[in-house]
């Protein structure tokens, strides 16, 4: 129960899906965590039952998109808990369309929050991270960062982003001795809010899900703690001789 011990983290969009899992299960095992997202009643209402299991947790209303935001912050983490060890850049929207189909209003909002807030997030936190001797950074991009689909241009896009931006930024603090990781993890489809919403969009839900997982060889959709464990994993020090790296959580979808 204490992989994560002593440690700090700041996880995004953490008021539902991948986020919440993974702030419950970093909780669990020992990391003192911040959750932030813009809905504040359900940030809140983890961070008190984190509280009732023994765990310390902090929610803070953040706009990801917003690098003054990203200060405040990260300067809140230190101050009510002494440091960051761990970012979890979680936060994403989703978006269907194809590159001719898709608006470049559209474009703009979601690369605002799927990778300009990546970008702000990892800039900001390796500074606080190198003050404090080092720590890790963990990206969320996606299966559509690895393949593409003909009816997720700007989404593809923004994954893509998100993948190469850790591959350079893990390369930029090893080079400078930093002590810092930065891998990205790339779920398959998993079954969250965002996730049912976008199935809703294109028909009846329960047959999209059904349809859905089926393109993984496993036979069916992930769910939030299979990518939450993968994380968990990556910030812990087990996973000391990782940076730079792709951790595929997929049920065999990008091994077709």
């Amino acid at each position: 129960m204490d992989r994560v011990k002593d440690k700090v983290a700041i996880v995004t969009g953490a008021a539902k899906g991948i986020g919440e899992a993974t702030a419950r299960l970093l909780a669990g095992e020992g990391a003192s965590v911040v959750i932030t997202d813009l809905d504040v009643s359900g940030g809140e209402r983890i961070v008190q039952e984190i509280g009732a299991h023994g765990g310390r947790a902090l929610f803070l209303c953040q706009d990801v998109t917003d690098e003054d935001g990203w200060v405040e912050t990260i300067a809140a983490t230190v101050k009510a808990f002494g440091k960051l060890s761990i970012l979890v850049n979680n936060a994403g929207v989703a978006l269907s369309g194809s590159v001719e189909d898709t608006t470049i209003e559209d474009w703009r909002k979601l690369m605002a929050v799927n990778l300009d807030a990546v970008f702000l997030g990892t800039k900001h936190a390796i500074g606080a991270m190198r003050t404090f001797g080092g720590g890790s950074i963990i990206n969320l991009s996606s299966i559509e960062g690895i393949v593409g689909d003909p009816n997720l241009a700007a989404y593809n896009a923004s994954k893509g982003g998100v993948r190469l931006l850790t591959k350079s930024a893990a390369l930029h603090c090893a080079k400078t001795g930093s002590n810092i990781r930065v891998n990205s993890v790339h779920p398959g489809f998993i079954w969250t809010p965002m996730v049912e919403n976008y199935l809703s969009t294109l028909g009846d839900l329960e047959e999209g899900r059904e349809a859905t997982g089926r393109l993984h060889p496993v036979g069916h959709l992930g769910e939030p703690i299979d990518i939450a464990a993968g994380i968990l994993y990556l910030a812990s020090d087990e996973s000391k001789f990782m940076t730079g790296a792709e951790l595929v959580i997929d049920g065999g979808f990008t091994a077709q």
